[in-house]
């Protein structure tokens, strides 16, 4: 059985980060779940149920508000605007140039920095100008080479997609618009690690992240993991297949691109491996610290989990500082460690991993314990087979080589 006592235990490191000077941050959904794709393993396009099944966008008044106190709450120097979706493109130019000199009239002598995650579908060579112009870093979601990644993101018609995304990046890359790439790690992706690193390199940028795809679904809906009846839906990818994938690449890496290329999962693990934060909330010991906002002001504690008993407030209600410090956000983000089953907490690899993210912990452990990552022995296997390697580079580093 799970202890209790620990669930309830507040650390020194939680009491300094909760006392410290607030920075946080938040990912804008202007257009909430609205997008031009029809990708199937989306976990976003059902949200538009909690809203009526509408898809309002952000009103200028809205935005405005929101680029107010976003800026105003955090007591750092610089502050990142962070547009995703959805699609957040299908708004327009116009509604993301009333935000840059929204930005410019609330920075208050701060830095403002911007970063867009877009499917890349609509981008043409006015927005890759824009980009430019405006210093933006742009996130491209694109699973792989076309067999792959045409597998399941496909627009409203069915029809794939892969070759206006390779356009859209051809512009950015023509444009001189710093990008880098988001790969979901599907079924289709099972055995092709090797195969879709090797891909992304060739299109021009050195940065890359892989999101593990494990989602449930219900009445051919994907749905909370706790939903009674819910199951594991057939595009998700298994444990072991997850853990071989990552091998795959870090071989490739490790051999010939230390220094050239960037892995979110591989640059984590060293983090993890030298005692410093990884950077990546997944991998971190809590969370809490990435919070979304909805089109019409709502504010949720994660980007996986925008369901109505997760809601913290509305921005037109209740100051976003005031909501991120909230008792419920406060819970929400040391629960990420407190509610670990004790075999989590005992495993060797604890340090690295800290039972990854909260969306993926609903299997038991073999003392039935719950609250279990779906994908631990794939980061079992990962996380041993990169352990030699890791300590190698943590002796470079320590010995400043």
């Amino acid at each position: 059985m799970k202890d209790s006592a620990f669930e309830k235990t507040l650390t020194l490191n939680d009491a300094v980060r909760l006392s410290g000077p607030a920075s946080f941050n938040v990912m804008i959904k202007p257009a909430g779940s609205l997008c031009n794709l029809n990708c199937k393993y989306c976990y976003y396009l059902d949200k538009a149920d909690i809203y009526g099944g509408r898809e309002p966008v952000m009103s200028e008044a809205m935005l405005e508000t929101v680029v107010r106190e976003y800026i105003a709450a955090n007591d750092v120097p610089e502050v990142t605007f962070n547009w995703h979706g959805g699609e957040p493109l299908v708004l327009g130019l116009d509604f993301y140039r009333k935000a840059m000199a929204l930005e410019q009239k609330y920075a208050d002598g701060k830095k403002i920095n911007n970063t867009i995650q877009t499917n890349g579908v609509l981008l043409n060579a006015e927005w890759a100008d824009f980009f430019r112009e405006h210093g933006f870093l742009v996130g491209i979601s694109i699973d792989g080479p076309r067999e792959i990644h045409d597998r399941y993101r496909k627009d409203k018609g069915g029809a794939p997609t892969f070759e206006k995304v390779m356009h859209g990046v051809e512009l950015l890359r023509n444009a001189g618009v710093e990008f880098n790439t988001m790969s979901t790690v599907n079924k289709a992706s099972e055995g092709h690690g090797a195969e879709v690193y090797r891909f992304l390199k060739t299109l021009g940028t050195r940065y890359f992240q892989f999101m593990p795809v494990v989602e449930h679904v219900k009445d051919g809906c994907i749905v909370d993991p706790s939903e009674e009846g819910s199951k594991i839906a057939p595009w998700s990818i298994s444990d072991i297949a997850f853990g071989h994938f990552l091998c795959d690449i870090f071989d490739e890496w490790f051999h010939g691109d230390v220094g050239r290329y960037f892995v979110g999962q591989f640059d984590a693990a060293l983090a993890c491996w030298c005692g410093v934060p990884p950077g990546i909330c997944v991998f971190s010991e809590t969370c809490g610290g990435n919070a979304i906002l909805e089109h019409n002001g709502d504010l949720y504690p994660c980007d996986h989990f925008v369901y109505p008993k997760y809601r913290l407030g509305n921005i037109s209600e209740t100051p976003i500082r005031e909501m991120m410090a909230s008792d419920a956000q406060v819970r929400f983000g040391i629960n990420k460690r407190n509610t670990l089953p004790s075999t989590c907490r005992k495993c060797q690899w604890f340090f690295a991993c800290h039972g990854e993210c909260p969306k993926h912990r609903f299997t038991r452990t073999e003392k039935g314990e719950t609250g279990l990552n779906s994908l631990c022995s794939g980061y079992k296997i990962f996380f041993s087979h990169i352990s030699p390697y890791m300590d190698f580079m943590k002796r470079q580093l320590l010995g400043r080589r």
